[in-house]
């Protein structure tokens, strides 16, 4: 029997718990699958040396994840942001400060004795561990905010890395009845921030289903195909990939159009976010592979279209 694909209104017809509209994260596993993600696609990336320290901050998310000791989200906010329809681990606002200190804590003691920092990311982790209390909550509010231009972008992937900590750790203790249905779908619903990119899953209830994936607390949510994730256009959608074309004439390799990650841009907005498909590759990690494929971000550019937003570990300058 020939399934039938359903159209994106039909999809959004369907029963929520049914269609599992929500992908908390789990309590341990995120930042270490992050990890080998980004030690698989290092080797002969132009970006490798980066990618490859990038891991090495990931293993130590995931260590901090294990000690930090991370409060619990607050009923009473869990109630209000049921009421009102808001997130429940709000990052603007100052909901949730105070929660990342102790896994900050945490990854700077992991980072102390993990082999092979290149020297300058020693220096900027030094700094950030020099920052006395007020700094530093401006320099995670600069970040929350997207406020580059206040934020020291040397010190900016580590501190990330150390919020992410915080708010994954307090969004893996929800349940998904905990988080209310936003009206605005185009932001994390656990926690308003903006997501790094969308994974198309495989299996069960997420077989074929597209979810946005946040750059802050890792919830995912879901959203249709082929539907803008920043202005919600369903008309105007394409597709790009950036192919290998050298490696491609030497072995004469015809490319079949099947790519783990694409570019979905969108004419109305002239925005783009990458899309990492499962079937194609079932290691695919949305903050991995987002950062490993700069040739995509590249070409997009060249193209007149802007990212939607940017990649939590990777900020203005940090190539550098």
């Amino acid at each position: 029997m020939v399934q039938r694909i359903l159209q994106p209104h039909e999809i959004e017809s369907l029963d929520h718990v049914a269609l599992a509209r929500l992908r908390l994260p789990p309590r341990a596993g995120t930042f270490a699958a992050r990890a080998q993600r980004l030690r698989q696609l290092a080797a002969g990336n132009p970006l490798g040396p980066y990618l490859a320290l990038m891991a090495i901050v990931a293993d130590a998310q995931e260590a901090a994840a294990g000690i930090a000791a991370v409060p619990p989200p607050d009923a009473q906010a869990i109630v209000l942001a049921r009421e009102h329809r808001m997130p429940p681990l709000a990052a603007a606002g100052g909901q949730g400060q105070g929660t990342w200190h102790a896994a900050l804590a945490a990854l700077l003691a992991a980072l102390q004795v993990a082999p092979g920092l290149p020297a300058a990311a020693t220096a900027a982790l030094e700094r950030l561990a020099a920052l006395p209390p007020h700094a530093l909550d401006a320099q995670a509010q600069a970040l929350l905010g997207g406020r580059d231009d206040e934020a020291d972008l040397a010190i900016a992937p580590f501190l990330m890395a150390a919020l992410q900590v915080g708010w994954t750790g307090q969004a893996s203790q929800l349940a998904e009845a905990d988080v209310p249905a936003l009206d605005v779908h185009t932001v994390c619903p656990v926690c308003g921030t903006l997501p790094v990119a969308s994974i198309v899953r495989i299996g069960g209830r997420y077989q074929g289903l597209r979810y946005l994936q946040c750059a802050l607390c890792a919830t995912e949510w879901h959203m249709v195909r082929i539907k803008c994730s920043h202005c919600e256009s369903t008309a105007g959608i394409s597709y790009h990939v950036a192919e290998n074309e050298t490696q491609r004439r030497e072995t004469g390799e015809k490319s079949d159009g099947l790519h783990a990650v694409k570019a979905e841009s969108c004419e109305h907005c002239h925005t783009y976010r990458k899309v990492c498909y499962m079937e194609k590759d079932m290691a695919v990690e949305p903050v991995a592979d987002d950062l490993a494929t700069l040739a995509l971000d590249v070409l997009m550019g060249e193209a007149g279209y802007a990212r939607a937003s940017g990649n939590p570990l990777l900020w203005q300058g940090a190539q550098s």
